[in-house]
């Protein structure tokens, strides 16, 4: 029960963390005009969670440098010269999902669907992703359904749900369950079934070293937790490759 309560916590913060980066994020991002037609003052960093600011790109790329001395490597080879600056660009690209807002994405939806009254499906959603505990890839598909009440969302707003849960250092157990409830929450849907795919670097490049493990997860909610008919139905249709 201790572990329980434990682990539920532990969640609890994890989510309070974000919340307050995304709040910050989001204070962030907005550049206002100076008054004497100046340009406008340019975004900064918003600090981590503890309120710290965040390491400047110097300093970013000055740790590259030290992991590749630390593997063995000489930072000041021609061909390692401007490996930092690459890294630290490349890292702004795979963890974008930091300063990105998935609850503004979902605002904007539709109510021209006629006497639409089935479940949505999206599936083969590519996405790769980066594991919390080794910061190596996994890469995989999701596959998303929900059931719309009067409105539906673009499909494509569904796609950059997931891209920006997974462009952060994640589990794909976090991963499911934070597509899973932003879409819940953001849409307020009859259901939500979300089915995630992947395969883990860290198991198939180091450890264990097994190719080819496949790891799945899943998260139902509304109807899709209460029917298993309708679970049935997500998973036949998902699995189907007519």
């Amino acid at each position: 029960m201790d572990a329980v309560v434990k682990l539920f916590k532990a969640q609890a913060e994890n989510e309070e963390r974000e919340r307050k980066l995304k709040a910050a994020a989001k204070a962030a991002s907005k550049v206002v005009a100076r008054p004497d037609g100046a340009p406008p003052v340019p975004k900064v960093h918003p600090p981590l969670p503890d309120g710290t600011p965040r390491p400047s790109r110097q300093e970013a790329e000055a740790a590259v440098r030290t992991l590749l001395a630390y593997i063995g490597e000489d930072p000041a080879r021609e061909g390692l010269l401007d490996t930092p600056k690459r890294v630290v660009k490349s890292y702004d690209e795979l963890f974008s999902g930091y300063g990105e807002d998935s609850e503004e994405l979902l605002e904007r939806t539709f109510g021209e669907i006629g006497t639409f009254d089935d479940f949505v499906l999206v599936r083969d959603i590519p996405f790769h992703s980066h594991c919390e505990h080794h910061m190596v890839p996994f890469v995989g598909k999701a596959h998303i359904a929900y059931f719309p009440v009067e409105r539906v969302v673009g499909l494509s707003k569904i796609a950059r749900v997931v891209d920006i849960f997974a462009r952060r250092l994640q589990t794909q157990e976090h991963l499911t369950s934070q597509i899973t409830t932003t879409l819940d929450e953001g849409l307020r849907p009859r259901g939500v079934a979300v089915m995630i795919e992947a395969e883990h670097m860290c198991m198939s490049m180091r450890g264990i070293t097994k190719q080819g493990v496949s790891t799945l997860t899943t998260q139902f909610t509304g109807v899709f937790r209460d029917d298993p008919a309708e679970q049935v139905r997500f998973i036949t249709l998902v699995r189907s490759k007519s």
